[in-house]
């Protein structure tokens, strides 16, 4: 198989684990927006790096015949997490263009006053806090799209070594043996 061959492999197999990926996401977002105080939403955001490490095992054992170097591992989780970033940035926007109408910046400005106590009640100042909720709570659609994109690349990023250095294998498995019919 030739460097563009694999490459054109491993970005299809990418291309399907960021739609499963962004399909989590998707559930992680409408769980955090229907109950904002549920553990749901982040439990299943956490799940992110076993589901694209299941999915880099997948590629590996479909595609490669089992064994993938940590190089190819990192590429495949990468790609998956841009694809996943970029098809969930397109979701979000929906959402915040067409179904939102300022619930999810009155979910943060409220957030922000819960904040802006604790920060009180610790005798710190409070005007940056503040502004900064301000400023987040005024983004349009496309800029929340886009600010949760970046994140999710950038997080996604830092995990791909390490999900390619648990997936790797430069040796493939032996298939197991039925013993009942193999005397």
């Amino acid at each position: 198989m030739t460097i563009s061959e694999a490459l054109t492999q491993l970005k299809a197999f990418a291309r399907i684990d960021g739609a499963i990926v962004a399909a989590l996401w998707t559930a992680s977002f409408v769980a955090t927006l229907l109950s904002p105080t549920s553990a749901i939403g982040s439990t299943l955001a956490l799940a992110t790096p076993f589901v694209v490490g299941a999915r880099t095992i997948s590629f590996r054992d479909h595609a490669l015949d089992g064994v993938i170097s940590v190089r190819r591992g990192a590429a495949h989780a990468w790609f998956t997490v841009a694809y996943a970033s970029i098809l969930f940035a397109v979701v979000q926007y929906a959402y915040f263009r067409f179904f939102d109408h300022g619930s999810f910046a009155a979910m943060i400005t409220e957030a922000g006053k819960t904040l802006t106590l604790a920060y009180k009640a610790q005798g710190m100042d409070t005007k940056t806090l503040t502004e900064s909720i301000d400023m987040l709570a005024g983004l349009t659609p496309i800029q929340y799209a886009l600010l949760f994109m970046s994140q999710n690349l950038c997080v996604g990023t830092l995990l791909c070594l390490p999900i390619a250095l648990v997936c790797r294998r430069s040796v493939p498995r032996r298939p197991k043996r039925n013993h009942r019919f193999n005397p």
